[in-house]
């Protein structure tokens, strides 16, 4: 990965790796990238977000960065956010004088503002081409309409989730993995939706990464309900520490014990 920085670009969020050159850059330092449409600005941030991107490397040829921002180009950053409000609000009345079934989530101006990019979500399939061709004639930019589930709607608006840390998919997140209910048995987490539902009402997406991990620390512990002996008696399992490796029993005689499965003749 010599010579690669990565970026996390300003609009999106998304963050890459992009080739620096001879470019002698820092941690915070914005810079002008190449992006899918043209230019774009993003800012420098560490390298201990790498292995969140490591996989896309060999995916194709990174992108360059091309030249430091400069004060015009940060102003410009501002000015597009400025635009894109205006740009939203008349899309808005357009969608509904059209009286189109979607809900318009956000605007975006490409950094040399020949393109505009509108995120919508909707219940079904949307015909937009009459309205794509009235905000062309407005603007006179290219048009973009982008439909877009509830995870991607949270990703762009970004906020903090029950962890108190900042969204994955807004902080590093790229794409996003599927995550089932047995990852959430797996962690052993009460099935109970509003506690393992992130902020788009979604599973929460931690669940997906952190279920390897589980697997591996529970392997040879028992379940909760499950019924075993040990040196004090029989006894049904209340609670399992998978990250300590100890349950906690209680015995049919009356009383609870914790058992170490870091010893396993502990349990026969």
């Amino acid at each position: 990965m010599e010579g690669m920085i990565l970026v996390q670009l300003n609009n999106s969020g998304i963050v890459q790796f992009y080739q620096a050159g001879n470019l002698i850059l820092k941690v915070g330092d914005y810079v002008i990238v190449e992006h899918d449409r043209g230019l774009d600005c993003g800012c420098v941030i560490p390298a201990a977000h790498a292995h969140y991107c490591a996989k896309d490397i060999t995916k194709e040829p990174p992108k360059k960065i091309i030249r430091l921002a400069k004060e015009s180009d940060l102003k410009q950053v501002q000015d597009n956010a400025l635009r894109a409000k205006e740009a939203f609000n008349a899309c808005e009345k357009k969608i509904f004088e059209h009286k189109l079934d979607m809900k318009l989530v956000k605007a975006e101006y490409s950094f040399d503002r020949s393109k505009i990019l509108f995120y919508f979500t909707s219940d079904g399939r949307v015909d937009f081409r009459n309205l794509v061709k009235d905000l062309a004639k407005v603007f006179k930019a290219r048009i973009e309409l982008r439909q877009i589930g509830v995870r991607d709607e949270a990703r762009l608006f970004g906020g903090y989730g029950s962890c108190g840390r900042e969204l994955c998919c807004k902080k590093f997140l790229k794409d996003f993995e599927p995550v089932t209910i047995k990852m959430a048995k797996e962690e052993g987490l009460p099935l109970n939706p509003p506690k393992i539902s992130g902020l788009c009402g979604r599973l929460m997406c931690c669940l997906s990464y952190e279920y390897e991990t589980y697997k591996i620390l529970s392997k040879g512990l028992p379940r909760e309900g499950e019924h075993l002996n040990t040196p004090e008696g029989k006894g049904r399992v209340i609670n399992v520490n998978v990250f300590k490796r100890l349950v906690s029993v209680q015995l049919d005689e009356g009383g609870y014990i914790e058992v170490s499965y870091k010893e396993k003749d502990h349990v026969k």
